[in-house]
């Protein structure tokens, strides 16, 4: 191809609010979504795949040489530490070569230990045999019935996040299919005989939970169903086993009923009931109820209440301006917090007596979390952590012993040297004065005297924060004398739940703000000049590259936009998706609100595309997203090709057969960060390696 495909513009046009909207790529969303088969709009799509290929075919050498650096530095034949639950270890393992994961028991071992060639291990589930002859295949969970004797299993064959739900007689291998409507994991009765699972409907909402009596007929018995279109439904287990947790919740609400694992037939028990802006989540450890909560504090209080009270709450544990409590699980002989101090992460636990620990970690700047701990007691409690410069560790804390045990670091194949990397946290002024973190890695021989070059990452929004954590395959970038930072921008939750509340909703623009005043920062730091700063993000990330974009575009070398969420009026606009009324308290209503509509309208990316240079550009979609649908990176790429000015590369790429996270399986997905990484080096002027 010698020029990029050009999609026709039709008019199309709305009124909201007295408003007049343009959207003259609204035709690119095909009316039989989520079934795409608009002839024009694969056509289009098809010529913006042969676009990026045309671009690609050059770089083919480069991308080949990328792919082999990223996989080189993952372990082939990797494999989980064991986790104990009964009388079993539970771990994970790829073949040699292989693309998915095997998952395996053997009989519980003293000391739990790593895996051994000589281990009497049964296979579960083979990923790769179920992924065999298909273009996609993700394993949601697979959870094992109490006596050990059955896995009920979810997996997704297309992308679309619509899960079928089986379970595996494990002396047989066979799978009885249970839901074609199912999302998450499914949740076992105590007696092993039915099974809870979560249901979605035809807008892809998670609206219901049902149980499976095994070996009976008749259709699943309803445990709830949630009438709010604004809420979704989920499914857990408390700690102690003994409890369904069935939760629903908007952005901003949310709300708790639990059921006896031994008696599903049992009416819910209603913890609270919901109050807007109210945001609570329990565990259950005996005749004691512990709750999480938001009502007197924005950073959660820990309470607790009786089981037969369980909406009197009395405090254990304050809120607190500085301690950001996350989550809590509630072990048999000590309450373990996940916290975020200052905006770094901790754990705390708190024993019966009302003694407190924190546990020590040996770096100042650091990613810590509660890993898998099926059992109620964990006199270990399993444990993963990272850092920018330290590889993925999981480590066994010893609970009685105060120690932290080593069960596995990340192992890079072809060669890590961590003392040739330094990281560190700058803070960078925001517009309203707000100091905000930045956290930065990069080689030891980087320049620091303006003539470097940066690749900064954001995120910011739903209250998710982006940590400071170890990527084997950054290094491919770092080697090649780029610095690669991130932008722990408000939206997010990095230094608190008020972090997130600031924004969020008609404080959107912080995100947005706080994410030039980092680059600038950077800039100011040394580490590279105006126009060498690339940037990237995905999903509501891709929001915040849309606007960007649009608003500093010469600030930029090159953005990489990720399945972008950048029609976010048009989308906010329809109450039909199935998204769009719970994402309402995340971006506002512009459909009641006019406030809402004009505060949406000033920054939606596809709505701000002007007549002006942006830098080189590089999108992508998937066909079967549910999450951010393929026509709206699709309609943003095509206003951009109409409206700029330059003649840098703007590529779209569509996953034909993948939704929101690309492609499935571990070296197809790495391919597609080679040439994300490909296109960045191409930019910046850096394909070599440094000695």
């Amino acid at each position: 191809m010698t020029s990029p495909p050009t999609a026709a513009s039709v008019p199309h046009t709305t009124s909201h609010h007295g408003v007049r909207r343009d959207d003259p790529y609204a035709w690119l969303r095909d009316p039989g979504y989520p079934k795409v088969g608009d002839p024009a709009i694969l056509a289009h799509l098809a010529a913006e795949n042969a676009w990026f290929d045309a671009w690609a075919a050059p770089h083919a050498g480069l991308i080949d040489t990328l792919f082999a650096e990223l996989k080189g530095r993952v372990k082939d034949d990797d494999a989980g530490v064991p986790v104990r639950d009964g009388a079993w270890d539970y771990w994970w393992r790829f073949e040699p070569g292989g693309q998915y994961r095997v998952w395996l028991r053997r009989p519980a071992r003293e000391g739990t230990p790593l895996p051994a060639p000589d281990d009497d291990a049964q296979v579960i589930l083979s990923e790769p045999a179920e992924a065999a002859g298909k273009d996609y295949f993700r394993l949601a969970g697979i959870s094992v019935s109490p006596d050990g004797s059955r896995a009920a299993w979810t997996a997704d064959t297309d992308g679309s996040e619509r899960f079928k739900l089986f379970v595996r007689d494990l002396a047989t291998g066979t799978d009885t299919l249970v839901a074609t409507t199912a999302i998450g994991v499914a949740v076992w009765a105590a007696d092993g005989a039915s099974l809870a699972w979560t249901e979605v409907n035809d807008q892809w909402r998670p609206f219901r939970v049902r149980l499976r009596r095994l070996g009976q007929g008749g259709e699943d018995a309803v445990l709830y169903e949630e009438a709010d279109a604004s809420f979704f439904v989920g499914l857990d287990r408390s700690t102690d086993r003994a409890w369904f947790q069935i939760s629903t919740a908007d952005h901003v609400t949310s709300e708790v009923r639990l059921i006896p694992t031994a008696d599903p037939a049992a009416p819910p028990r209603l913890v609270r009931a919901r109050a807007t802006g109210v945001q609570y989540d329990v565990d259950v450890r005996g005749e004691t109820l512990v709750v999480r909560t938001n009502d007197d504090h924005a950073n959660f209080r820990l309470a607790t209440a009786a089981l037969d009270a369980p909406g009197e709450w009395t405090t254990l544990v304050a809120g607190s301006d500085r301690v950001y409590l996350r989550g809590v699980m509630a072990f048999a002989g000590y309450l373990a917090l996940s916290e975020r101090v200052d905006g770094l992460d901790g754990i705390r636990l708190i024993f019966a007596d009302g003694a407190e620990r924190r546990i020590a970690f040996p770096e100042a700047s650091y990613t810590v979390a509660i890993g898998q701990n099926p059992e109620p007691d964990a006199p270990l409690l399993r444990l993963g952590y990272s850092s920018m410069v330290t590889p993925a560790t999981t480590y066994d804390y010893d609970v009685a012993a105060d120690r932290l045990i080593v069960r596995k670091v990340q192992d890079v194949p072809s060669g890590y040297d961590p003392s040739r990397y330094r990281t560190e946290r700058l803070f960078a002024t925001a517009a309203d004065g707000t100091q905000v973190p930045v956290s930065v890695v990069y080689r030891d021989d980087f320049p620091r005297d303006g003539s470097g070059k940066v690749h900064l990452y954001g995120y910011g929004a739903y209250g998710l924060a982006i940590p400071p954590s170890f990527s084997a395959s950054r290094l491919s970038l770092l080697d090649r004398g780029i610095a690669y930072a991130i932008a722990h921008v408000r939206g997010g939750d990095d230094m608190g739940y008020r972090w997130y509340l600031d924004g969020k909703l008609e404080r959107r623009t912080n995100t947005f703000t706080d994410f030039v005043a980092c680059a600038r920062a950077l800039i100011g730091a040394g580490f590279a000049a105006p126009g060498h700063v690339s940037i990237s993000g995905g999903s509501a990330g891709g929001t915040l590259m849309g606007v960007v974009a649009n608003t500093d575009p010469a600030l930029w070398a090159a953005v990489v936009a990720h399945v972008p969420f950048v029609d976010v009026l048009g989308t906010m606009l329809d109450a039909t998706l199935p998204l769009t009324p719970i994402e309402w308290p995340e971006w506002g209503n512009p459909i009641g609100d006019a406030a809402a509509y004009r505060a949406i309208a000033a920054y939606s990316p596809y709505d701000n595309v002007t007549a002006q240079a942006y830098p080189p550009m590089l999108v992508t979609a998937g066909l079967n997203d549910p999450r951010v649908t393929y026509w709206e990176p699709a309609k943003w790429v095509a206003r951009l090709r109409h409206a700029k000015i330059d003649a840098n590369p703007l590529l779209l790429k569509t996953n034909m057969e993948a939704g929101h996270g690309g492609k499935s399986g571990r070296w197809e997905a790495l391919r597609e960060t080679a040439e994300e990484y490909v296109f960045l080096l191409a930019a910046h002027g850096a394909t070599e390696p440094h000695p």
